[in-house]
């Protein structure tokens, strides 16, 4: 028995030894042992305070990521402005730039092949590059009819050959009219982004591209202009939830935080009268025109909208004792950090429990997250305070997230951000 532990412990200082002289990887980034814990597990990112060793001044770009042993881990892409230092693109060791357009190329056909049986001629809109979930962290792409929005969010693909290689791609996959790179004006700040609020990357008609469109959810149409909005784009990740709420709509509606009538206009085909608020009166504008040209498909229901603050409208409407059959929440992210989750928590609870105040016996209450530091069980255990403090026993109908094109990496939680829980009272 001794003489097995002795050999076992040969054993180990063999591996240790064989691995502490392994050859050093130029150039490399050395990590904690807790991050290369977490990359070994299968997320990607790596924190600025999990970086244990710099191999000296680094330009945005892809680099060598190793553990403190000098282990390879991988190729990371590097921004130097991030928190987010480090977004690991390959288990592989990466040594030039026609390898990784390759890659980007091969995972971003990957990509859009995944979502195409998602087309068809009641969806002509979707998400077709989903950053991390599609392994091209900081690349995203939205179709919405024949034009694409593309983000390019981290400052080592702020080059014109990813941006090419990205549009060719994108170009021979689905053959849009034109292709926009439009980005987040406050990720371009934080990335130190060389690109414009909006730059054409490719326009079949090069003199006069396309920017806005009309594209089609569940065979309800929508207007979108490029040039103009609070975001990026529409809310295509709440494409599936936008189904659901209309087979589980009755009565009289309402939609909290409609932006521009995705839900509203789906209550509509099976509710009689629908009302919509926002804060926003140029979201509402777009909402009343996608109204104007669904209104064959909505039939003779009533549908008006309200600019108001929607905690102030709720608190009102709350206690005047106004009532509906059902109610939509789709507030905007309340938590875009870790320190605000307390005050969005506080929020969520507020916003539902004036919604639960105004629910009809048997109505249903369909509400929204889109807080990704907000998790489920945070969320659900503050719609059971909300309850509480309503006096409403209510019914878990069922508990939703983001639509098909926004896939769900287990070993990646960032990925999981939107929750949509379907309540009914009794």
């Amino acid at each position: 028995m001794l003489g097995a532990a002795k050999t076992a412990g040969r054993r180990r200082v063999d591996s240790d030894a064989a691995k502490d002289s392994q050859p050093e990887i130029r150039g490399a980034v050395r990590i904690s042992r807790r991050a290369a814990d977490r990359l070994r597990a299968g997320h990607v990112w790596v924190y600025r305070s999990d970086v244990e060793e710099w191999p000296g001044e680094l330009s945005a770009g892809l680099v060598p990521v190793t553990d403190r042993r000098g282990a390879l881990l991988g190729t990371g892409l590097y921004s130097p402005a991030s928190e987010i230092a480090l977004r690991l693109v390959s288990r592989e060791l990466i040594s030039d730039e026609a390898t990784w357009l390759e890659l980007v190329r091969e995972r971003l056909q990957a990509a859009i092949a995944r979502r195409q049986p998602l087309l068809d001629a009641e969806n002509d809109a979707c998400r077709l590059v989903f950053s991390e979930a599609d392994e091209l962290p900081g690349i995203t792409a939205d179709k919405y009819a024949g034009l694409v929005i593309v983000q390019l969010r981290h400052k080592a693909l702020d080059n014109d050959a990813v941006r090419g290689a990205v549009a060719e791609t994108i170009r021979e996959a689905v053959d849009p009219e034109t292709i926009l790179e439009r980005e987040d004006p406050r990720i371009r700040e934080l990335e130190q982004l060389s690109v414009p609020a909006s730059a054409t990357l490719f326009a079949r008609d090069a003199e006069h591209p396309v920017t806005s469109t009309i594209f089609r959810l569940n065979g309800l149409s929508f207007h979108f202009d490029a040039t103009s909005g609070q975001k990026t784009g529409a809310f295509l990740d709440q494409r599936e939830n936008y189904a659901a709420s209309a087979r589980y709509a009755r009565g009289e509606a309402l939609d909290v935080c409609t932006y521009q009538g995705g839900f509203a206009l789906h209550l509509a085909r099976i509710c009689p009268r629908v009302t919509g608020i926002d804060v926003s009166r140029a979201a509402l504008e777009v909402a009343e025109r996608n109204l104007e040209i669904n209104r064959n498909a909505v039939g003779k229901a009533e549908v008006d909208w309200v600019e108001a603050d929607a905690f102030a409208l709720l608190r009102d409407w709350s206690d005047a004792g106004t009532v509906y059959d059902t109610i939509v929440l789709d507030p905007p992210a309340f938590a875009k950090t870790k320190r605000a989750v307390e005050g969005a928590l506080r929020g969520y609870r507020e916003l539902n429990l004036r919604a639960l105040k105004m629910l009809r016996p048997g109505g249903r209450l369909i509400t929204c997250s889109c807080s990704h530091h907000v998790s489920l069980g945070e969320f659900m255990e503050t719609l059971r305070a909300a309850a509480g403090d309503a006096r409403r026993r209510m019914r878990l109908v069922e508990v939703r997230g983001a639509a098909a094109d926004h896939p769900v990496v287990l070993n990646i939680p960032e990925t999981e951000y939107l929750k949509c829980v379907i309540l009914e009272a009794e």
